[in-house]
C-alpha cells in the first residue's frame, strides 16, 4: 500500500470518527452520569464492536446485507430498537451524579456491553466497511497484511477520539452538581438517542 493511499485513508477515517454519532454521545453521557472509568469501559466495548464489524465485513456479511432486504431489515430493526430503548432509559434517568466514579454504581461489564451494542447497532456500518476498505486495498498485494493495517489504524483513531470524550467531559463533573442540570442533559441526550434510532429505521440499503 502506497504511503499516499494510507494517508488518504487516515484522513477519511479521522473525518468519519469525529462526526458526532451514537457512540460519542454514549461516552459523554456515561461520563457525566457515572464517571470517566465507566465511560472508558463503554469506549472499550465500542472499539471491540468496531473490530467485530470490520471482521464481519471481511467475512462477507456486508455482501449478505447488501443482497438481502430481509437480513438488512432485521439487523436494522434490532439496532434501532436498542438505540430507542437506550434513549428512553437515558431520558428517564434519575442517576445521582458520582464525582468519584469508584463509588457504588452499575457494574462495569454493563457499560462494556452497552458500548458493544451501540457500536454494532447500525447494520449500515457493515456495509460501509465492506464498501470503504476495498477503495484502499491493492489487488496485487496480500490481503491480510493490508486489512490488518487498515483495521488497526481505524481502531486506534477511534480510541484516540473517544477517550477525550470520556475523560474531557468528566472534568466538568464538579460543575454539574445541580440535579436539574443533569436531568436536562439526560433528556437531551435521551432524545438524541431516540432520534438516531428513528433515523436508522428510515435508512435503506441504497442510501
Amino acid at each position: 500500500m502506497a504511503l499516499s493511499t494510507y494517508l488518504l485513508y487516515v484522513a477519511a477515517v479521522a473525518l468519519l470518527i469525529v462526526t458526532p454519532g451514537p457512540t460519542m454521545l454514549m461516552c459523554m453521557t456515561n461520563s457525566i452520569n457515572h464517571g470517566p472509568r465507566r465511560a472508558m469501559t463503554s469506549v472499550a466495548g465500542s472499539v471491540t464492536a468496531v473490530m467485530g464489524v470490520m471482521l464481519l465485513s471481511a467475512m462477507g456479511l456486508g455482501a449478505l446485507l447488501a443482497a438481502s432486504e430481509a437480513a438488512f431489515t432485521i439487523a436494522k430493526v434490532i439496532g434501532a430498537g436498542y438505540l430507542i430503548w437506550l434513549g428512553i432509559r437515558t431520558f428517564r434517568s434519575t442517576t445521582v451524579l458520582h464525582v468519584d466514579d469508584r463509588a457504588a454504581g452499575p457494574p462495569r461489564r454493563s457499560f462494556y456491553l452497552q458500548g458493544l451494542m451501540v457500536g454494532a447497532s447500525n447494520p449500515k456500518s457493515v456495509l460501509f466497511f465492506a464498501a470503504f476498505f476495498p477503495q484502499f486495498l491493492e489487488p496485487a498485494a496480500p490481503f491480510a497484511p493490508q486489512f490488518a493495517t487498515l483495521a488497526f489504524t481505524f481502531v486506534v483513531l477511534e480510541f484516540i477520539v473517544l477517550t477525550p470524550c470520556a475523560l474531557g467531559v468528566a472534568r466538568m463533573l464538579p460543575l454539574l452538581r445541580s440535579s436539574t442540570l443533569v436531568r436536562w442533559i439526560n433528556r437531551v441526550c435521551g432524545g438524541l438517542f431516540t432520534l438516531m434510532g428513528g433515523l436508522l429505521l428510515l435508512t435503506r440499503r441504497s442510501a
